[in-house]
């Protein structure tokens, strides 16, 4: 097994893989069914033809540029361990900021949530998690990623109310929320990072929106103001370079008590506003 580690080390280092030992190991635990963290005292164990043939194919799909998230079909997230596939985007540390600032505006005591685009249900199911109590709410247009979504919650032994449908779409107009959050698609087509990294194996759908990124911002903008309660917030993700214009159009939304907020890189990822009372 030491040997297999080493080529499949080698094999990433060769194709650019920033961390290539850490990955190695993850993607072989990953195969041999062995925590990553305990391979090193398995080194001496053998590994069949097969098995061998299936670790070189992982490799050669990381090296490949495929994500490791959709190869080891999982990713943490808030400390929970969600599945993923390429039907719904990856989980990312930033977005963790959204449930920060969600739990700062959300009370103790029961509540309604909605998040709108839920994906693999990462931020829905972290605001159940830390609240119990929230009834929770989650949307999605594509039918795949709700199914990943689900089997998340069941996973996690959590209850979250799903309804597919392109943002409010679907979801009865009563009641009204008293949090509703996103992480919509906010790249503009054009955006030459699409081309680059992860985001070239993630659905462009969850990716790219209209007017430079910010149609669907807008949309949900818009049609959130009457299905928010009175004085309840909103709080959307954007692009590190999108947070003026954000804060723009929830002013001419209606919002009040508009703010963006940084991320632990000192980037502006998220903009809340709250409804009029």
């Amino acid at each position: 097994m030491e040997g297999l580690l080493a080529e499949c080390r080698d094999r990433l280092r060769r194709a650019g893989v920033a961390h290539p030992g850490l990955e190695a190991r993850l993607l072989l635990g990953h195969q041999l069914e062995i925590p990553d963290v305990h391979l090193l005292a398995f080194g001496e164990r053998p590994v069949t033809a097969p098995q061998a043939k299936a670790v070189r194919a992982l490799i050669a799909a990381r090296a490949a540029g495929q994500p490791v998230a959709y190869l080891l079909g999982r990713r943490e997230f808030w400390s929970l361990p969600l599945a993923v596939d390429d039907g719904c985007l990856i989980p990312r540390p930033e977005t963790e900021l959204l449930v920060e600032r969600a739990l700062r505006h959300l009370p103790t005591g029961p509540a309604r949530v909605l998040d709108l685009g839920t994906g693999s249900g990462a931020i829905a199911l972290a605001l159940k998690t830390e609240r119990p109590s929230l009834t929770v709410w989650a949307s999605d247009a594509e039918a795949r990623a709700l199914a990943v979504a689900a089997a998340n919650a069941r996973s996690l032994g959590l209850t979250v109310h799903w309804f597919r449908g392109r943002w409010l779409e679907g979801v009865a107009p009563r009641p009204r929320f008293d949090l509703i959050v996103s992480n919509p698609p906010y790249i503009a087509a054009e955006d030459p990072h699409l081309a680059a990294g992860d985001l070239r194996f993630e659905p462009r759908s969850a990716l790219v929106a209209a007017d430079t990124g910010l149609a669907d911002l807008r949309a949900i903008a818009e049609a959130s103001r009457s299905r928010l309660r009175p004085g309840a917030w909103l709080l959307l993700e954007h692009g590190a370079d999108q947070g003026s214009a954000v804060r723009a159009l929830l002013r001419r939304a209606g919002y009040r008590e508009v703010s963006s907020h940084t991320d632990l890189a000192g980037l502006e990822r998220m903009t809340e506003g709250r409804a009029a009372a």
